[in-house]
């Protein structure tokens, strides 16, 4: 997870996972409200995409 300066703020999950549906928890208390970026790589896939965290 990143913020809007491009620093990263926070590691969800990272290592190999089998093929299927997964998830993990995210615990944003230390983190102010405002816009936030993901990246989800898998393979030669990556995605990055917005998430707006409002408290």
């Amino acid at each position: 997870v990143y913020n809007v300066l491009g620093k990263e703020v926070a590691t969800l999950a990272n290592g190999e996972f089998e093929s299927g549906r997964h998830s993990v928890d995210f615990n944003a208390s230390d983190l102010a409200s405002g816009v936030y970026y993901y990246t989800i790589s898998a393979g030669n896939f990556s995605s990055t995409k917005k998430m707006i965290l409002m408290k």
